[in-house]
């Protein structure tokens, strides 16, 4: 897969939405920025930081990818890779439902998909180095282009979604002295129940990762 480098970008997910619907790029491809200045978040919540953070953003045709994934479920299935290369590279982290990065109880990171027409989209923030944003860093000196390599080598295997959520399964475990915002509530999930789909039972009420 094509990297694109930049030294600075307000934003890879804005930059690589904004050439997708002008039609001046083709996919796959990625987009890493050294530093980021008007990153997007979650809910509409900026994401920024200067060298040392992960900042990038990968594009990639949904026809590749495993056909028992459901978009629904898209912002677990990059996460969980994500999450998994860092392990392989000796960063201990794990993945709260469904798109944020955790080291211990504290937030090091997320995830964020957006569909333009048959494309995906997905945006990775990762405080590697600072701590930014309002939230802890993994204090790691794992180069951020090295990861993006490491990330996308694994990314295209396209693992089965049944193989990814087997795993991922057991370690929602550990979300569950959590809360995560639905609706703009904030609902815990002590008593959510994980479906196969990846959505959540709360409350007798179907959620769906919507980021």
């Amino acid at each position: 897969m094509k990297i694109v480098l930049f030294e600075t970008l307000p934003s890879t997910q804005t930059y690589l939405i904004e050439k997708l619907k002008r039609g001046e790029i083709e996919v796959p491809v990625a987009v890493l920025a050294l530093e980021q200045s008007r990153g997007v978040g979650s809910r509409d919540n900026e994401w920024l930081g200067g060298k040392g953070n992960f900042f990038a953003s990968i594009a990639v045709n949904i026809d590749v990818l495993p056909d028992d994934l459901s978009l629904s479920s898209a912002s677990i299935y990059f996460s969980f890779i994500m999450k998994k290369t860092l392990a392989s590279l000796g960063e201990n982290i794990w993945l709260k439902w469904p798109n944020d990065f955790y080291q211990n109880d504290y937030k090091v990171g997320g995830t964020i998909t957006k569909k333009i027409n048959n494309v995906l989209v997905c945006g990775i923030g990762i405080n590697l180095k600072n701590s930014q944003n309002g939230y802890n860093a993994l204090q790691s000196d794992i180069e951020p282009k090295s990861l993006l390599e490491n990330y996308l080598f694994s990314l295209s295997k396209f693992p089965k979604w049944k193989q990814v959520f087997s795993e991922y399964q057991v370690e929602f475990e550990l979300s569950r002295k959590f809360s995560v915002h639905i609706e703009n509530y904030q609902k815990s999930l002590s008593g959510a129940t994980l479906c196969e789909d990846g959505s959540l039972l709360i409350d007798e009420k179907k959620v769906f990762s919507l980021r």
